[in-house]
């Protein structure tokens, strides 16, 4: 029993460390990531253009409309995609779910391709409430697919349903973007990236993702219950269909907007809840919060090694996401079948 408060101790101290420490390194990764790009620009400039903005200075410029609002939106995004893949792991109980993996990014990104395609005039608010839509289609026909089969849908089944039914989606809105001439616009969403973000888009999307992200931390308790099995949870008194669907939504928020902003970009929360509960533990109310950092620091790396591995050129985020996802997923599924 004392082994076990000792335990319990280790982790909170752990989670704080994560928050307090974390949060730090992510703003100190941010001003760092101001100062990277095709024109380097000093520290000391990045610190003149916060406190003495002169518009008519061209690296100010730089520094307040193009760099802070992709380093702002590469923290809200990285945030967004771990804290729902935490979400997805705690309440389907598969280790292996992510908002990539499992359809939403990719139904998302098909429904924004019906915008550019039929709604060209749509403005960024309704964009967003497509890319809800769209996520909700995709998970809705992912999970349908891995119920057909008897004994309904294992998370094998799942990942197998959700990598069949992105390379439809995918594939669709490649073949709606060609024929109707906007596949220029949709290839942005489709490699993923930032360099287009802009203060607009943030203005929109902060909200929608600060208040998921919020009740993603008042759900954190009914998760964990979550995990533990359904017919557990309903014997602790917990309303599991309401918590579901409340989940689900949450889920739908976060990864909406964050596929609006940075496109189809996967396996951040498929790897970051994993490395909070490896630190942390099993307890979600630890576990999403700290997801939220690291998954922030994540992207935040990520689109600086978009800026700084071939300069002048930008990698593609998604791709160099995949470097490390690609592995990682295959050593989990291995691991799954093991367990299977």
């Amino acid at each position: 029993m004392k082994h076990k408060e000792e335990n319990k101790n280790c982790r909170t101290w752990a989670a704080w460390l994560i928050l307090t420490v974390g949060l730090g390194l992510l703003a100190l990764l941010m001003a760092f990531s101001i100062t990277k790009g095709s024109v380097p620009i000093p520290i000391q400039t990045v610190w003149e253009a916060f406190c003495h903005f002169d518009a008519e200075n061209t690296r100010h410029l730089i520094v307040i409309d193009a760099r802070l609002p992709r380093v702002v939106a590469s923290a809200l995004v990285g945030a967004a995609f771990a804290v729902a893949g935490s979400i997805m792991q705690g309440m389907t109980r598969n280790p292996m779910a992510d908002s990539g993996l499992l359809g939403l990014n990719a139904g998302a990104g098909f429904a924004l391709s019906v915008c550019f395609a039929f709604f060209p005039t749509m403005n960024y608010h309704q964009l967003i409430l497509f890319s809800f839509l769209g996520a909700a289609f995709g998970a809705g026909i992912v999970n349908g697919v891995a119920s057909l089969p008897r004994g309904g849908a294992s998370p094998m089944r799942l990942v197998l349903a959700g990598a069949a039914v992105s390379a439809l989606l995918t594939a669709i809105s490649q073949g709606i973007a060609l024929y109707f001439g906007v596949a220029q616009n949709i290839m942005f969403w489709t490699v993923g990236g930032v360099a287009g973000s802009n203060w607009e888009q943030i203005r929109i999307i902060t909200p929608w993702i600060l208040g998921a992200l919020m009740g993603a931390v008042v759900l954190s308790r009914s998760v964990s219950l979550l995990s533990l099995g359904e017919e557990v949870a309903k014997g602790l008194g917990l309303n599991t269909l309401v918590i579901n669907v409340l989940c689900s939504l949450v889920v739908l928020i976060l990864a909406g907007a964050s596929v609006s902003v940075v496109g189809a970009v996967g396996f951040i929360g498929l790897m970051v809840p994993h490395l909070a509960r490896f630190l942390v533990g099993v307890d979600y109310r630890l576990i999403i919060p700290s997801s939220a950092v690291l998954g922030a620091i994540l992207v935040v790396l990520a689109d600086l090694g978009t800026r700084t591995l071939n300069p002048p050129f930008e990698v593609p985020i998604g791709a160099l996401i995949a470097l490390v996802g690609v592995p990682f997923f295959l050593v989990l599924a291995r691991r799954q079948r093991r367990a299977f």
